[in-house]
């Protein structure tokens, strides 16, 4: 089996011979994601506790060596950040959805 693309954004650093689909396709990305979240009203003292110590997770070496011999690209940042990329990606598949006229049975 020989691997054609990456549906990343960018070329994998496991597999940097393989090309990424959006030098083909300009914009395409499909990539698969991780995220923590917390329930409604989780207080934001304990939000802003969980989300200093993971952002300081992904800073460790090992760690970053770990999720890159996986194959993950690392994210980070605030949770903030975090809502606008689940609404973006919310958004960006729905139109796929909607697209392929798929419907919920």
């Amino acid at each position: 089996m020989r691997a054609l693309a990456v549906t990343t954004a960018a070329r994998q650093v496991v597999l940097p011979d393989v090309p990424a689909m959006a030098e083909f396709l300009p914009g395409f990305e499909a990539s698969g994601w991780y995220g923590v979240a917390a329930p409604k009203n989780t207080p934001p003292d304990v939000i802003a506790l969980v989300n200093k110590e993971i952002n300081a997770a992904l800073t460790d070496p090992e760690i970053r060596k770990r999720l890159a011999e996986l194959g993950c690209g690392i994210g980070g940042g605030t949770p903030a950040e975090f809502s606008k990329f689940i609404a973006a990606e919310t958004e960006k598949w729905a139109k796929v959805v909607n697209f392929a006229g798929t419907k919920a049975n």
